[in-house]
């Protein structure tokens, strides 16, 4: 399908600007700039038009970290210390959940992301129960939406975890490779599946360097939490004798195809050997934040040019869905950190977001660029949130409502439309939801 899409200002690869076309061809963007320089490609011709008049065109957000079934247990355990809320809500509930329930919580999860502007979401999946069934649902609901979408399927097996969580190597492995075959996309990259060891903590060593060896062969990235709270540094002191960087960087794992998830206690030296050993991090400021966890030096992390994606983590443990929000979390949460209001700006953040999210997950998204995937989202200009308009990208950053959302674009095909779902109702998503959860309590 040929689309043009046309904006009053656009954020692009070379900075806001005036009013923007962008082309898309099969859901590849082949054309960006003037309206009328774009409408006169020959590939222009018959192209379905799309017209955001009065609406500034943005890359679609990527969401680098997120567990989708944990949106239904918003409420259930906020405000509990760790542990307990993991105990209490966690472990209580989610062994419950079976491949449909999967469905109503990724429609759930994913559709409150659509309207918030995330086109791109990696869900850290780690209910497995010994199968793809769960993981399955999930990427067919992420489908139905029209959301792109990257599984990291879990490779956990720690004994202390649900038996709907653990497998053993081999199970992990089998699992891992059927998962990858069946939705393998190198076209379009609507669906990828990448490996993922839980943490030191649910994972042993050598299911890690399982995970690890099945990214090596399937040429993607692997992901593992690592170094959220200061009681998993004292862990891995206590059990390998180093720090949880460096332990994990002498498993046989390819580091440069890690991305690790929160590194809140990574201390100077394993941040030296993260930028060192080509690692990615996928930083949750929202979730740090609401966790109490401790807050990731990434002002020190971007210096050392280490690739890093927002994440918004599971939605228990932030509640809220918007890449947009973190955007503003990190800034504001490494300014007060660092008592300097300098110390990070609004354009890095933004970035974070958008096409540095994007080279974190190894996908072409996140760029409003020729090669890229076009996802797109509008903004009402008419908002007051982003008035006024001189400097869009500080503003989307600082102070955008998400009530300025009106459309997003995935692949090149609509799926919010005037601020609604195009393909699946919130009134099914509602019902769905407060069926599955009518007898939960906090």
């Amino acid at each position: 399908m040929h689309v043009l899409v046309t904006a009053d200002r656009a954020i692009t690869d070379d900075g806001s600007r005036g009013p923007t076309s962008v082309l898309s061809v099969g859901g590849e963007i082949v054309a960006v700039g003037d309206p009328a320089t774009v409408a006169a490609d020959p590939r222009a011709a018959g192209a379905q038009r799309i017209d955001w008049s009065r609406r500034a065109m943005v890359p679609g957000t990527v969401n680098t970290h997120n567990h989708s079934f944990q949106s239904l247990l918003r409420g259930i355990g906020d405000d509990l210390p760790f542990l307990e809320w993991r105990d209490k809500a966690l472990y209580k509930y989610s062994p419950r959940l079976r491949a449909e329930d999967m469905a109503t919580a990724a429609l759930f999860a994913f559709g409150e992301m659509l309207l918030h502007g995330v086109t791109t979401v990696c869900d850290f999946y780690y209910l497995n129960a010994q199968g793809n069934e769960n993981a399955s649902a999930t990427i067919d609901a992420a489908r139905r939406l029209g959301m792109r979408i990257v599984l990291a399927r879990c490779f956990y097996d720690w004994e202390g975890a649900p038996a709907a969580y653990r497998e053993t190597i081999p199970q992990a492995v089998a699992h891992f490779e059927e998962l990858h075959a069946k939705y393998k996309d190198p076209a379009r990259f609507l669906t990828t599946v990448q490996p993922a060891p839980h943490s030191q903590h649910g994972a042993t060593p050598a299911m890690i360097e399982a995970g690890a060896g099945c990214a090596a062969d399937a040429g993607v990235p692997w992901h593992i939490h690592l170094a959220e709270e200061t009681y998993q540094v004292e862990q891995s002191l206590e059990r390998f004798g180093k720090r949880p960087l460096v332990a994990v960087s002498q498993l046989q794992v390819d580091m440069s195809a890690m991305i690790a998830v929160h590194g809140c206690w990574f201390d100077d030296g394993e941040r030296a050997l993260l930028a060192e050993r080509g690692g990615s991090l996928a930083y949750c400021p929202g979730s740090n934040m609401f966790l109490g966890d401790g807050v990731t030096d990434l002002v020190d992390l971007v210096a050392r040019g280490v690739r890093v994606g927002l994440g918004t983590d599971g939605g228990c443990s932030n509640n809220r869905v918007s890449v947009f929000d973190e955007m503003r979390a990190a800034a504001l949460l490494q300014k007060v950190h660092r008592c300097d209001g300098q110390a990070i700006d609004a354009e890095t953040c933004f970035a974070l977001g958008t096409r540095t999210a994007g080279d974190v997950l190894r996908l072409p998204v996140g760029r409003i660029a020729p090669g890229y995937r076009c996802d797109l989202v509008a903004l009402d200009l008419d908002d007051p949130s982003l008035w006024p308009v001189q400097a869009l990208e500080k503003n989307v950053v600082y102070a955008l409502s998400s009530r300025a959302i009106t459309d997003v674009v995935v692949d090149g095909e609509e799926v919010v439309s005037a601020r609604r779902l195009k393909h699946v109702s919130l009134d099914e998503i509602q019902a769905r939801v407060s069926e599955l959860t009518r007898d939960w309590r906090r």
